[in-house]
């Protein structure tokens, strides 16, 4: 009777290693990723600082709005 409880205590014991092996580890945490850095640039006639890809093109730098880009425009007299 001695011999058949130690049978079934180690038998459980390996059972219990044998299902802790075979679960996968636990995933480590990661750091959040970094925002992607955008370009920047500075509107010629307000100052305003906006990323270049919203920013209107034209004569004498970027801006942030078409009305400011007419309004530089018009003052140093350069037309479109």
């Amino acid at each position: 009777m001695k011999y058949l409880l130690l049978i079934v205590v180690l038998g459980l014991v390996f059972s219990m290693l044998a299902r802790k092996r075979a679960r996968p580890p636990a995933p480590k945490p990661q750091a959040p990723a970094q925002p992607k850095a955008l370009n920047m640039g500075t509107c010629a006639q307000c100052g305003l600082h906006l990323p270049l890809d919203e920013a209107l093109p034209g004569q004498g730098g970027v801006f942030c709005s078409s009305a400011h880009r007419a309004s530089y425009e018009l003052e140093h007299g350069k037309h479109s």
